[in-house]
């Protein structure tokens, strides 16, 4: 049981992870090209929030939500 447990170790330690130890030591080098995937985040957050809030703003619009409310039973 131990060999299965260290070969998952192997795993993230020498293939997985492998990406991140870069990003680590490129941060040293520069500090906006290791965080430049988190600035891609970033954006594509703020242009999926914009994408929604226009469908919002376009049903409200039409006025074509559900506001159909269940009575209340208690």
């Amino acid at each position: 049981m131990t060999e299965f447990f260290e070969g998952i170790s192997w795993l993230f330690e020498n293939v997985l992870l492998v990406p991140l130890d870069w990003l680590r030591s490129l941060e040293l080098d520069s500090w906006w090209a290791a965080n430049a995937i988190n600035f891609v985040f970033i954006i594509i957050g703020m242009i999926a929030f914009a994408y929604w809030c226009k469908q919002l703003k376009i049903f409200q619009d039409a006025d074509d939500e559900n506001t159909r409310s269940k009575p209340y039973l208690g």
